[in-house]
């Protein structure tokens, strides 16, 4: 990273409880930033990481996150906000102008391109559109439109970290599960090789997109991931970001099959890092440090996102830091 690049930036990360926030926050730090970490959740693990200027937020879905958000950085002065909680990007797209005002900086798609990220039927409707291979996607009153004898997923239409999501084998089963599962969406059951794009697009719409199995996953969160080259799959995820306009860094998911017409299939697009995004760094991807340069219009250096196929990264439960009862008041 360059001189320029090295020049200390304030910059607020949310969402410090979930990896993608909590490593990100860590990126940052290394990278000499001074991270603002946020939360709506006091035990946060992220909210106790060293050097950090801890804030526990207000939830995205109170009405009062608007005030108390403007209000923070009009106290703490950050240089920008990257969010890693997709409940939180609609509304920073409308915040855009007042945040801005405030002389914070964000990179986000327009409102249209968040709602494909965050809306699995937008989703849908956009890769269909586009002609991108994506599993069949139905709302609950249109069961009838899936084969009867294919395996399906009910998951909430607005969700993140696989929370909600059920399988089960038949559409009957299916219209049981939509009455407990809330805002519930339908899709034909994928199998096949699990893997996630690491994806960073500059603001003239070009992409770097690095490539890694979901080797274990847990809760969501691919805890063991390796990367690879699949000139396919990448051709797949470029389309993909296309279709969705995509903005800064975020992350696609989708399968390998290995027989059918359609080899690749795309399942869903974050507009934020993703929770394996350190397995990109591990394979000399400059991730966080070409995002960093991005999200303050400088030029994104594509060759830093180049990386290493068969580079494997675990990751593990550690003990950032010991409180007492009153430590946590």
């Amino acid at each position: 990273m360059s001189t320029d690049q090295r020049i200390q930036r304030r910059i607020l990360v949310t969402g410090v409880g979930g990896a993608p926030g909590f490593d990100l926050a860590r990126a940052l730090l290394r990278l000499g930033c001074d991270v603002i970490a946020t939360d709506s959740d006091p035990l946060a693990p992220g909210l106790l990481l060293p050097t950090v200027t801890p804030r526990v937020t207000t939830a995205a879905a109170d009405e009062r996150y608007r005030a108390d958000l403007l209000r923070l950085c009009a106290e703490l002065r950050p240089d920008a906000i990257i969010s890693t909680v997709e409940r939180e990007l609609p509304k920073l797209v409308i915040l855009r102008r007042p945040l801005a005002d405030l002389g914070v900086t964000t990179w986000l798609p327009d409102a249209q391109g968040v709602e494909a990220c965050v809306d699995k039927a937008a989703f849908h409707a956009a890769l269909t559109e586009y002609e991108v291979p994506t599993p069949r996607t139905v709302m609950p009153d249109s069961l009838g439109d899936l084969p009867e004898d294919r395996p399906l997923v009910v998951k909430p239409r607005w969700g993140q970290g696989a929370q909600n999501v059920v399988f089960c084998q038949t559409r009957e089963q299916a219209r049981i599960l939509c009455e407990v599962v809330p805002d519930p969406i339908v899709q034909e059951r994928v199998t096949g090789r699990e893997f996630t794009a690491d994806c960073l697009v500059d603001r003239s719409g070009r992409a770097s997109v690095i490539l890694r199995y979901r080797l274990l996953v847990k809760g969501g969160l691919a805890v063991v991931s390796r990367t690879f080259h699949d000139q396919e799959a990448e051709g797949c995820v470029r389309r993909t970001l296309a279709a969705v306009g995509a903005a800064g860094a975020c992350c696609a998911q989708g399968f390998l099959r290995a027989a059918g017409p359609e080899r690749v299939l795309m399942t869903e697009v974050n507009a934020r890092v993703g929770g394996g995004f350190l397995t990109a760094e591990a394979a000399d991807a400059d991730l966080a440090g070409q995002l960093l340069a991005g999200l303050f219009h400088r030029p994104v250096d594509h060759s830093r996102l180049a990386y290493q196929p068969g580079v494997c990264l675990t990751k593990y439960t550690e003990t950032p830091a010991t409180t007492t009862q009153e430590q946590q008041r």
